[in-house]
């Protein structure tokens, strides 16, 4: 039987359609026409060599792949004897939406944030081949990290704190932001003028919505008119899988293409889990360590539920948007059936009531 998804798991944003004359072959899926013989040669066209050698990692929005040179590539502070080269899902974001994004990264890495960011090839950051805008970086190894240890995650807050040292210097101009408008009105619009879901779960959803959305847009933050102060550049999607763990180095961010502007706590609060004194004790560390660097504004813990059903919403419009896609079909097959839809409603009615609890205190 289809399962409920997390709400927890990766979920990525449904941006305007790209003003890029770079779209997608007329026929099939756009990642169709992306064959290894295309990957390969879009990174001869920035002068990398590949030697044959693909590996294509997990990634559901974009396409993102391991190649091995024929020949070490100069950072100037490294040889790269492999790189990740990352083709962007076309039409999601503009030209200049994937620039504000690498330009985020580069100033996070001259402000020695480890973060992983794109190599400057032909020019540019972002380059085109074959109807693809695709972006390569220096490959980095590293594990998830073990977030049931405290020390990792006061680690894990000092770096937090440092990205948002750099996160507050000055807006997104291009990118959107984190809110009930772009989470939740937008995707609800879009599941119904579309009829995604079935008639026997379609009132139950969208009544659940209706009564969720007040207490989402309860905070200024989230809701319609925004305060001029409180939001600042984000990481966006800061799940355990993009931070990678070195014993060495300790974690480093990877993966900004989720960029947006949102609050501080949207970077924080995938990293907890478990029951409630358990959270508590997370949430403690983590601040523990950002606030040896950054001041963390604490009536924010009364945004994490929020947050938590704004990703619930978002998710099934995500998933919906791509199921054009065959990769989408093959990994998420429970989805689109009643009992993922009646799933849904009662998740809704779970953060409902999360959403009128008490804060967490930390």
């Amino acid at each position: 039987m289809p399962k409920p998804q997390n709400p927890d798991s990766p979920a990525y944003p449904s941006s305007t359609p790209s003003d890029d004359d770079t779209g997608p072959p007329a026929e099939g899926h756009a990642y169709g026409a992306l064959t290894p013989d295309t990957v390969l040669d879009a990174l001869a066209s920035v002068g990398l060599y590949g030697d044959g050698r693909l590996l294509t990692l997990s990634s559901y929005e974009n396409r993102v792949y391991q190649v091995h040179l024929e020949s070490p590539y100069d950072t100037g502070t490294e040889h790269c004897a492999a790189v990740v080269a990352k083709f962007y899902r076309p039409a999601r974001w503009s030209r200049e939406q994937i620039l504000e994004e690498h330009r985020f990264a580069a100033e996070l890495a001259a402000d020695d944030v480890p973060m992983v960011a794109p190599l400057v090839l032909a020019g540019d950051t972002l380059n085109a081949h074959a109807g693809f805008l695709f972006s390569v970086s220096p490959r980095r190894g590293g594990r998830t990290p073990e977030l049931e240890d405290m020390a990792v995650l006061e680690w894990i807050g000092r770096l937090m704190a440092r990205l948002h040292n750099v996160g507050a210097r000055q807006p997104f101009r291009h990118r959107p932001a984190l809110d009930a408008a772009q989470f939740a009105r937008e995707p609800r619009d879009w599941l119904l003028q579309h009829d995604i879901i079935p008639p026997d779960a379609s009132h139950a959803w969208r009544s659940a919505f209706e009564t969720a959305l007040p207490l989402i847009e309860r905070h200024a933050v989230l809701g319609p008119r925004p305060p001029a102060t409180g939001r600042l550049r984000l990481h966006g999607d800061c799940h355990p899988g993009n931070i990678l763990w070195t014993p060495d180095q300790g974690p480093h961010f990877v993966d900004l293409d989720d960029a947006r502007m949102g609050c501080a706590v949207q970077d924080l609060w995938m990293l907890v889990s478990g029951d409630r004194r358990q959270r508590t004790q997370q949430w403690s560390a983590l601040l523990d360590g950002y606030e040896t660097l950054r001041d963390f504004d604490r009536r924010e813990l009364a945004l994490i539920e929020p947050l938590r059903t704004l990703r619930l919403i978002h998710y099934s419009a995500w998933l919906a948007r791509r199921w054009d896609d065959p990769a989408f079909q093959a990994n998420f097959p429970w989805f689109g059936s009643s009992a993922y839809w009646h799933g849904q409603v009662q998740m809704l009615h779970e953060q409902i009531a999360a959403m009128q609890e008490e804060p967490l205190h930390a």
